[in-house]
């Protein structure tokens, strides 16, 4: 149980125990007392400097009277998933998140995805299943604000088919007016650094994850230089992307000319 560098795992875990320790009004030092450990140690959990055992989060659920949700937590990080080896890691950063920030270059956003564009993209049907469950995030209470970014060329490269592009604009059309969701189109062009998507995951404890893509699959780091990077990057492309409303009506128009 020593302490470790923080990974995308264990600072998804951390950022759980940390919400349900404040809903149950508890500080770190009375967490501590009803789990019999130092309060450093729940400090180290919280911040992803440490990987707890199973049987602390069953200890932790007991304490916080939570349930199973810790020791499910705790299931869901190390169990086998159809996510890629490369993004298995993510998911659960993402679900934990209270802020996302996106960067697409070739394809939709995985979370705004509609059904039928997710199955043409994965073609299988557990990995869709996982990805509409994944977009639960979205609408959940206390859902996250999600900003998007997405290359102009993602609304014209057909996928599946016309109809399939139609349906999957309009719900980017429909998805872009939830008070927690900005989406907006970079037009087709040079974007300085801009070479491959990512998502940054901020948690509630503001500890950052970054998923970048990369031709072979992708990364999850927590390393400070690659979130500054991507977070200076994102920043450039929101200042250089259509505003939401002007990007709206770009999908109104391509929706018009391009997929009817």
């Amino acid at each position: 149980m020593a302490a470790r560098k923080p990974t995308s795992k264990t600072v998804a875990f951390g950022a759980e125990v940390t919400r349900l320790r404040e809903e149950a009004g508890l500080n770190r030092t009375e967490l501590a007392a009803r789990t019999a450990v130092t309060r450093s140690y729940i400090s180290q959990v919280e911040s992803g400097r440490t990987k707890c055992r199973r049987d602390f989060a069953e200890r932790m659920d007991k304490g916080l009277d939570s349930g199973t949700a810790l020791v499910d937590a705790w299931d869901e990080l190390l169990r086998s998933s159809s996510y890629p080896k490369f993004f298995a890691d993510f998911p659960r950063a993402e679900a934990s998140a209270d802020s996302l920030r996106a960067f697409e270059t070739r394809i939709v956003y995985g979370l705004l995805q509609t059904e039928p564009y997710a199955r043409v993209i994965l073609g299988n049907d557990e990995a869709v299943l996982d990805r509409l469950r994944r977009q639960s995030v979205l609408t959940k209470p206390n859902a996250p604000t999600v900003f998007v970014v997405m290359d102009e060329s993602v609304l014209l490269r057909e996928v599946g088919s016309p109809e399939i592009m139609r349906e999957q604009l309009e719900h980017l059309i429909e998805m872009s007016e939830c008070e927690n969701v900005t989406i907006q189109i970079a037009p087709i062009g040079y974007q300085r650094d801009a070479r491959a998507a990512f998502t940054i995951a901020t948690q509630p404890d503001r500890s950052e994850v970054v998923y970048i893509e990369s031709s072979v699959g992708g990364e999850t780091s927590v390393e400070p230089k690659d979130l500054t990077i991507a977070s200076e990057i994102f920043s450039r492309l929101q200042a250089e992307a259509l505003s939401p409303k002007a990007s709206v009506e770009l999908m109104r128009k391509v929706v018009r000319e391009r997929w009817m």
